[in-house]
């Protein structure tokens, strides 16, 4: 069970305001702030911000 715990499944949202989203894992102990990443938005047609919800 440390797969759930060490690296769960976050939800990536468009800061476009599109609601598009991306799916992932991340590392808790790397990275225990809400996760931001750069990544292409096809509604935008660009890449864009996408904040981690929760």
């Amino acid at each position: 069970m440390a797969r759930a715990t060490t690296r769960p499944i976050v939800k990536l949202k468009s800061t476009a305001g599109t609601g598009v989203t991306y799916v992932t894992r991340k590392n808790r102990l790397n990275d225990p702030d809400r996760l931001v990443l750069r990544k292409y938005d096809p509604v935008a047609g660009g890449h864009v911000l996408f904040r981690e919800e929760r």
